[in-house]
C-alpha cells in the first residue's frame, strides 16, 4: 500500500472548483514535487492532505487511514505528517529551543528533561545547533525556515509536506534551505513539495507532478517530464521557467 493515496478528489471554494478529480499516489521514501502555475491547485492539494482543508468528494488515505476533519485520531495523524509553509510561523517570544520542543512536550512525546537534547539533535540536522538559545528575530529568514523544519522533525514525522518554503526568502538564502531538504531526501524522508525551484525538482525529486487548471495534467520522473513533456501546457510552463 502506498503511504499516501489520493483518489478522485474534488474541492471547491464557493463556485470556484480548485481541485478536479485529482488522483495521486506517493510511495514511502518518494520525493514528489508538485509544479504548475499559480492558481493550479497545488497548495490546496497539500492542505487537503493534512486535513487543513476539507474535500468535497473523493478520498485521501495516509498509511491506509482515511483523512478528514471527523477522523477520531486527527491529532495523532498530524503528528505523523509535518507541514512547513512559506511563512515560518515561529513564536517570536519563545527561544528556538522552546519553539521546537513545545509540541513534543505538550503531546507527551518527550519529557521536559529530554526536550533540550531533542532540540539539539534536530537543530544539528538543519545546521543550526549553535542557535538553540536565540530568538527568531535574531535569525535570518533562511535560518528561521530551517528552525521551522527542525520543529517538524522533532515530532518524528513519517511524511513531510512543504508549501513554497523558499518563496519568501531572499535569493541568497534559498540554497541553505534547499540543502536541508536535500539532506532529508538522502536520509529517506518521504516528502511532497510544492515549489518553483526547478533545479531541486530536476535533481532531487523521484516524481514530478504538473498541475494545470486543478488537475494532475502530467506526472512522471524528472527525466520524462523535463526532457519530453507530452502536453503543450507543460511545454509552455517549462519554457517560461527557463527564461527566469
Amino acid at each position: 500500500m502506498a503511504l499516501v493515496e489520493i483518489r478522485n478528489v474534488h474541492k471547491s471554494f464557493g463556485n470556484l472548483e480548485v481541485l478536479k478529480d485529482v488522483s495521486l499516489s506517493v510511495e514511502e521514501g518518494e520525493i514528489v514535487t508538485i509544479i504548475g502555475r499559480s492558481g493550479s491547485g497545488k497548495s490546496t492539494l497539500l492542505r487537503c492532505i493534512n486535513a487543513l482543508e476539507t474535500i468535497d468528494s473523493g478520498e485521501i488515505l495516509i498509511e491506509g487511514q482515511k483523512i478528514g476533519p471527523k477522523m477520531p485520531n486527527l491529532k495523532e495523524m498530524r503528528q505523523r505528517v509535518g507541514i512547513v509553509f512559506q511563512s515560518f510561523n515561529l513564536f517570536p517570544h519563545l527561544k528556538v529551543e522552546r519553539n521546537i520542543t513545545l509540541a513534543p512536550t505538550l503531546t507527551g512525546r518527550v519529557s521536559k528533561k529530554e526536550a533540550r537534547a531533542l532540540a539539539e539533535r534536530v537543530l544539528a540536522k538543519v545546521g543550526l545547533a549553535e542557535k538553540i538559545d536565540s530568538y527568531p528575530e535574531q535569525l535570518s529568514g533562511g535560518q528561521q525556515q530551517r528552525v521551522a523544519i527542525a520543529r517538524c522533525l522533532a515530532m518524528s514525522p513519517h511524511l513531510m509536506l512543504f508549501d513554497e518554503v523558499t518563496s519568501a526568502l531572499d535569493p541568497e538564502l534559498v540554497g541553505e534551505v534547499l540543502k536541508v531538504m536535500e539532506d532529508m531526501a538522502r536520509q529517506g524522508m518521504t516528502m511532497i513539495l510544492v515549489t518553483h525551484e526547478m533545479g531541486f525538482a530536476r535533481n532531487v525529486a523521484s516524481k514530478i507532478v504538473f498541475m494545470h487548471q486543478g488537475r494532475v495534467w502530467e506526472e512522471g520522473s524528472p527525466a520524462e517530464l523535463f526532457s519530453n513533456p507530452r502536453t503543450p501546457e507543460l511545454q509552455a510552463f517549462i519554457g517560461s521557467t527557463r527564461q527566469i
